[in-house]
């Protein structure tokens, strides 16, 4: 099942209006893009959820021991500077600009930009789509982002400034700079 995007045109939604209807629609995961479209984002299948489940257990695990900052799942929406509301299937961020957002601003949808995403594509993902929000991402002030194809046996990884990298898979990935000591092996991806 392919995400149904809806045309808003004409329809403005505030950012409280859209809070509201995400929380009095629970069973379904909506994004917005910069331009107000309302995607409504399919549920995954077993696999995906799995392998979601597994980098966001390897971050979260990586960040308890490090201390360096907070850890979130596809089910946190952000609200980016260009006005998108994102849900990358894992997200971290850096402690100080975390804790300089206001309580109510980290109780709803925290208007920040993540410092590292993953996405993780699944069965019926469109890959384009999925390449448009890892550079939303990245306009957004996104530092690191992995982009990670199963079905292509492939990992594309974005950084500030630079061009896409793509490795073939199984690979070794690094945090590099920005997530010092973490690592992951995709190749229980294959």
């Amino acid at each position: 099942m392919t995400p149904l995007t809806l045309n808003l045109d004409t329809v403005h939604l505030s950012d409280e209006q859209f809070y509201q209807l995400c929380q009095n629609n629970r069973e379904f995961q909506f994004e917005r893009t910069a331009k107000g479209e309302l995607i409504i984002m399919p549920p995954v299948g077993g696999e995906s959820g799995n392998r979601e489940a597994d980098l966001i257990i390897d971050l979260g695990i990586w960040n308890r021991q490090t201390d360096l900052g907070f850890t979130f799942s596809s089910s946190t929406v952000f609200k980016l500077p260009n006005g998108a509301d994102r849900s990358p299937d894992a997200a971290w961020i850096q402690k100080e600009p975390w804790q300089a957002l206001t309580p109510e601003q980290r109780r709803k949808f925290p208007p920040i930009a993540p410092d590292f995403v993953i996405e993780l594509r699944s069965a019926t993902d469109d890959l384009e789509m999925l390449r448009s929000k890892m550079w939303e991402y990245i306009d957004a002030g996104v530092q690191l982002g992995w982009l990670i194809n199963p079905q292509q046996q492939q990992v594309e990884i974005y950084r500030q400034g630079q061009n896409v990298e793509v490795r073939n898979l199984p690979t070794e990935l690094s945090g590099e700079n920005l997530l010092p000591g973490f690592s992951l092996s995709l190749s229980p991806y294959l």
